[in-house]
């Protein structure tokens, strides 16, 4: 129960709540040498009790709903996007440019899932647009970690070079992340007290984000995790993306229960994104900080336009010091951290065993939104949270410890597993993992193809 205190306490959450929290330990889930389960489990705990929350609140419930979390359905969770099938499908994993490559000097992981970045990646090697695995290795090969890094990231390419703790400690980006809060929470206006529509407490769910509209501008995985389980609680979630940056199949599927799909060009189409942006509740942002301050999209202009909103931020490296502008991915700052070299070493890298910090951080944001939503109920005001994955493996590296040794056996994700149709054949996916008692067991809504919605609220 500890980091789940800890993670509550960071949303600014009242410190007598979690009593109302079980926890269902199982041995052997998500099992790496750091503590991922006890993070996974204080994440997604801190999750449904902000949401048990905010829906005793609009109910009007004597006492929080019971939170129940469970490490079967946590781990199944934070591997959902190994577990989605479509019609039998398994997914596509990352693509032969996104991996560890040895250096002349020690090891630098790339990312080059999406085609822009593997361009920019070949680009920054000087290499033609068909150059094979093996010419980049080739390439990489005489080249230095640390010189990779600043190359492929001056051209707007992704690139880390492998860190010991010891070494991301003495940079001063570590610095500048440690000075920040897990949460980092301000009140932005003096907007009115926010008014909710009851919850009937007899309803087949409570769904304590009913009513609520949700700007999803995110991308690849926190992001898309947050407002998934928003969508989870009742939200309408209407994502948003850029008409030329279309999304992965697998990953859009996967992060894509619960909400709409729709694509818009903010360069082209701003009356409609204000005509959304007028009656919206919630704003969650996931791209490199400052990229959509061009659209008016940064949290002063936001503010400035709706008074009364939640704007959520996200980032891979925090809004601040000299990576602030940086594009990044959970696997990028596992490397940068020094989790791939403690889950390894520094001569043989390794990895968590899920992609913890994108499905943890997105938890934590939704948490973020929902309790910012349950402090607006009381005192109004336009709110802001930010969070960054970098922060979140700082919690997980120095901050959360490995609870006791107990628990039934981990015995593999099935019972956590469901089916069902939908527009884009027969799924097979991971069931949520946030539970409170009287909330929703799984998404009324599967996903939908790709910018197949339009841009309009329902």
């Amino acid at each position: 129960m500890t980091g789940i205190k800890f993670a509550w306490s960071a949303l600014g959450g009242d410190p007598a709540a979690p009593v109302r929290v079980t926890t269902v330990p199982r041995e052997g889930a998500l099992q790496a040498r750091l503590p991922v389960r006890e993070l996974a489990r204080a994440c997604v705990g801190s999750c449904a009790l902000a949401a048990a929350e905010l829906a005793a609140r609009r109910a009007g419930l004597a006492e929080v709903p019971g939170v129940r979390v469970d490490d079967g359905a946590v781990a199944a969770a934070f591997h959902s996007e190994r577990h989605l099938l479509v019609d039998g499908r398994a997914p596509v994993g990352f693509a032969p440019l996104s991996r560890f490559w040895p250096t002349a000097d020690g090891w630098v992981r790339t990312h080059a899932n999406y085609a822009h970045h593997r361009a920019r990646l070949l680009g920054a090697l000087g290499m033609p647009a068909n150059a094979s695995v093996e010419a980049v290795a080739a390439r990489l090969a005489e080249r230095s970690a640390r010189e990779v890094e600043e190359t492929v990231c001056g051209a707007g390419g992704l690139a880390v070079a492998l860190r010991t703790p010891e070494e991301w400690r003495a940079h001063e980006q570590a610095a500048e992340v440690s000075a920040r809060p897990l949460v980092e929470r301000e009140r932005r206006s003096t907007a009115p007290t926010r008014v909710f529509a009851p919850l009937d407490p007899a309803a087949a769910a409570l769904l304590p984000a009913a009513g609520l509209r949700v700007l999803d501008l995110t991308r690849v995985l926190a992001g898309p995790v947050a407002t998934r389980t928003l969508g989870l609680l009742g939200a309408d979630v209407l994502r948003l993306d850029a008409p030329q940056l279309p999304e992965l199949p697998e990953q859009h599927a996967d992060t894509g229960f619960g909400k709409r799909s729709a694509t818009l060009d903010l360069g082209v189409d701003r009356a409609a994104f204000e005509e959304l942006l007028a009656s919206a509740d919630v704003v969650v942002t996931g791209y490199r900080p400052g990229a959509l301050d061009r659209y008016g999209l940064s949290p002063e202009a936001l503010f400035a336009r709706r008074p009364g909103l939640v704007v959520a931020q996200l980032s891979a490296w925090g809004a601040y010091g000299p990576w602030g502008g940086r594009r990044g991915f959970d696997s990028l700052v596992q490397v940068a951290t020094g989790i791939a070299a403690t889950e390894g070493s520094a001569a043989e890298p390794g990895a968590l065993p899920a992609q913890a910090l994108d499905h943890g951080t997105g938890y934590l944001l939704a948490a973020a939104v929902l309790r910012a939503l349950t402090e607006q109920s009381y005192d109004g005001g336009g709110r802001w949270v930010r969070l960054a994955l970098a922060r979140t493996a700082l919690w997980l590296t120095e901050g959360i410890r490995p609870a006791a040794a107990t628990g039934a056996a981990y015995e593999g994700p099935q019972a956590w597993l469901a089916e069902r149709d939908s527009p884009l054949g027969r799924l097979r996916y991971a069931l949520p993992p946030v539970s409170f008692t009287g909330g929703p067991a799984d998404w009324t809504r599967p996903p939908v193809p790709w910018g197949s919605d339009s841009a309009h609220w329902r």
